[in-house]
């Protein structure tokens, strides 16, 4: 069965970037004149994608009103005989089918998938947290994901080997058989500590998933704080029926932590082409007074 829809869990505080988040989702914050979330739907429609539902929380309207059409400011654009600008603003609009859905309670991330049930009509899907921004242009990696799924037929987990020393700072795969860019996922290490680690290949916010993750995230033991996490449900699924980590290609960016934000804005005004040189000779120019 063909993956054509994805969820996008966009709920969160976003506290790391207050006062910034305050009023405005962290999803919104631009990556230079870009929303961080239309780089996440964009992955979606290159990847084939045609159906997105987003998971929304308190004061996170204005993301549902971006990707509206907005007929104030098209008409002013028009007066202006700016047809392009028109047309970038609306041009996902006509490629991607997107509906939201309200978490009323921060319950983990289990919880917000189980919401999105009646939305996947049973059929396998894609989750793309907010948090990762993922470059690779000719292959986008949600794509690469889809095509390990339609190989195994399996839950596949988007994974990339990290350093020692970053790896403690995320969920990482326990291995068993590796072949390729596949290795059988016998469990999951959230955070651990450095002499404990089973791998380096960090779970990086990219998942395809078969309807029965709902089972398994009803049957997930919450948390000592109460949350719901998928990882734990994922694991639960590999060891009945077995699921793959999968290392893709591609740059990926933490956007939401300050510093891999700050690279992102950076090395995406580099790849613009009215900005690039400008800001190549701006940090030859600061490198030299540091």
């Amino acid at each position: 069965m063909k993956v054509t829809r994805a969820i996008i869990p966009a709920a969160g505080y976003g506290t790391r970037f207050l006062p910034a988040t305050k009023a405005m989702p962290k999803e919104m914050l631009p990556i230079v004149d870009v929303p961080s979330i239309q780089y996440i739907v964009e992955e979606c429609v290159q990847s084939g994608i045609t159906d997105v539902c987003i998971i929304l929380g308190r004061n996170k309207n204005n993301i549902a009103d971006h990707f509206d059409r907005n007929f104030e400011v098209e008409s002013a654009l028009a007066k202006l005989k700016k047809y392009e600008q028109i047309k970038i603003m609306n041009e996902l609009s006509d490629k991607v089918n997107i509906c939201y859905i309200r978490q009323k309670e921060m319950l983990g991330t289990g919880k917000a998938i189980e919401l999105c049930q009646s939305f996947v009509k049973g059929e396998p899907f894609a989750v793309l947290f907010g948090d990762d921004v993922m470059y690779n242009p000719e292959y986008p990696v949600t794509k690469q994901l889809i095509d390990a799924y339609e190989t195994t037929g399996l839950t596949i987990v988007g994974v990339q080997p990290q350093p020692r020393e970053e790896a403690i700072k995320y969920g990482v795969i326990v291995p068993g058989k590796v072949k390729g860019a596949y290795t059988k996922i016998l469990g999951f290490k959230e955070k651990p500590k450095i002499d404990e680690l089973p791998s380096t290949l960090a779970s990086l916010g990219r998942f395809i998933l078969t309807p029965d993750i709902f089972e398994y995230i009803r049957r997930t033991p919450p948390a000592k704080n109460g949350e719901v996490y998928l990882p734990t449900a994922i694991e639960m699924l590999a060891k009945d029926i077995g699921a793959f980590a999968f290392s893709f290609e591609g740059k990926r960016y933490d956007i939401g932590d300050k510093l891999g934000y700050i690279k992102a804005n950076i090395e995406f005004a580099l790849r613009k082409r009215e900005l690039k040189n400008a800001l190549k000779r701006y940090l030859r120019d600061l490198v030299k007074n540091i």
